[in-house]
């Protein structure tokens, strides 16, 4: 019945943001700052004998690099992912030349050159951050084989070869592990929070069609009175014209369209109302319901509706609401979509708790996945056109705005089966009356 296995053969098309250079820059400074301070302290604190120009060259490069991007770019630009990428790079190799001559990883902060893999992961695209943490291995490697003497104040310390390969394998693990772990926990909250604008996108859409009923009721209500003014000077010319004239055809044609005008005017000041185009309708449970899946009944499936309330409590009447609407309509479209033959949509009640079950002959839904239904991006139908595995987690974060639980199984004799509840009290409008329709006033012109 539903959408259930993972995509990932896209990733949302909205999930990585270009990069400010308010976030860049200003850390680029720390970081700069950190460095040189670092290597004045060693130096000259501790009495570490350091390279001091060549250290403090390279630590320049990047003020160089900070203020070319201040000065080439506003300061309220946005870096593209490649530039992106093009900055975190320069970082390693920085960090990386830094390390060659200061004692390469016999370095205690040679677990810094980690940072920059740690920060694309964050705001990078798989292909940049594997491609980053290929630079970092390389650098990490090249470094545990080739660079300066450690500073010491006396004689250079030598390192055994395990104690070095030791820093390289765990450097390496920790830069796949750190780089990949990171990305994915990034990854699943940008694949949540698209899903979320998705839903808004949905809700927003599903409003904006009852705001438009309702504006076409109040235009109907509007152009009442002066269509029915058309309407009387119409039939008096109808009436006062002879049979013979040449404008009599006239005359009945303009009487006749004023006559459709004012039925297509009832009829839009009706349908909101049918409808429960306006936020304000109350209607009962079961034409909500079936409100909602009426667009579905062409699709090729026998959809039946049925209600199953208790004898002594009213049928609830409820506001029709977008969030309701727009989330039992997901469900009984995807419902249809995977049924074989039929889809039945029961609605019961009593004194305390209002429930819809939509029940559908197809497949059901996988075993493995039944846990993970209603999280975004599962769909059975990844390769398709327009399917993102987004239906059933916009229809469950609509409904449960409405304060309804959902629970999914399958059917003992197959095919899927959806439960969604809401305490009455809640469900139901505490306002229970409607103002009076007016209605527009008629003028009749004295004969």
């Amino acid at each position: 019945m539903s959408d259930t296995s993972i995509i990932t053969a896209r990733e949302p098309g909205s999930g990585f943001a270009r990069i400010s250079l308010r976030t860049l820059v200003p850390i680029r400074w720390v970081a700069i700052a950190g460095q040189a301070l670092t290597i004045l302290i060693v130096h000259y604190g501790l009495g570490y004998r350091l390279p001091l120009v060549p250290a403090l060259g390279v630590v320049a490069g990047s003020v160089v690099l900070n203020v070319a991007l201040i000065l080439l770019r506003q300061a309220a630009a946005r870096l593209g992912e490649r530039d992106a990428a093009l900055c975190l790079g320069y970082d390693i190799l920085q960090l990386a030349i830094l390390i060659y001559l200061t004692g390469g990883l016999q370095n205690p902060f040679s677990i810094l050159i980690l940072a920059p893999v740690t920060v694309a992961a964050t705001i990078l695209s798989r292909r940049p951050v594997i491609a980053l943490s290929i630079l970092a291995v390389a650098a990490i490697s090249v470094l545990a084989l080739w660079h300066m003497p450690l500073p010491w104040r006396t004689e250079p310390l030598v390192f055994p070869p395990e104690l070095v390969l030791g820093i390289w394998v765990a450097l390496v693990l920790a830069t796949v592990f750190i780089g990949g772990y990171t990305w994915s926990v990034a990854q699943e909250a940008r694949r949540l929070r698209d899903a979320v604008a998705a839903t808004q996108l949905a809700l927003a859409r599903e409003q904006r069609v009852s705001a438009v009923g309702a504006l076409a009721a109040a235009a109907a209500h509007e152009l009442g009175s002066p269509l029915a003014t058309i309407a009387v000077v119409a039939r008096e010319l109808a009436h006062d014209l002879p049979a013979d004239s040449p404008h009599a055809d006239d005359a009945a044609l303009l009487l006749s369209q004023s006559e459709r005008c004012r039925k297509i005017l009832a009829e839009l000041a009706r349908q909101p109302e049918h409808d429960g185009g306006s936020p304000y309708t109350r209607l009962p449970i079961s034409a909500l319901v079936e409100t909602a899946g009426t667009l579905h009944q062409h699709e090729g499936v026998k959809l039946i509706f049925a209600t199953a309330g208790q004898p002594g409590p009213e049928e609830p009447l409820v506001r029709r609401s977008p969030e309701i609407m727009h989330g039992l309509n997901n469900l009984i479209q995807n419902a249809v979509q995977f049924a074989r033959r039929e889809v039945s949509v029961t609605t019961f009640w009593d004194n305390t708790t209002v429930t819809v079950d939509i029940a559908d002959d197809g497949p059901g839904f996988p075993l493995h996945l039944l846990g993970r239904l209603g999280e975004p991006y599962i769909s059975t139908r990844p390769g398709a056109a327009d399917h993102m595995g987004l239906g059933i987690f916009i229809a469950q974060s609509l409904l449960e705005r409405s304060g309804a639980e959902l629970t999914f199984d399958n059917l003992p004799e197959g095919g899927a089966h959806v439960a969604i509840s809401w305490n009455r009290t809640n469900l139901e409008m505490v306002e229970k009356t409607r103002p009076a329709a007016v209605s527009a006033p008629v003028l009749v012109r004295p004969r």
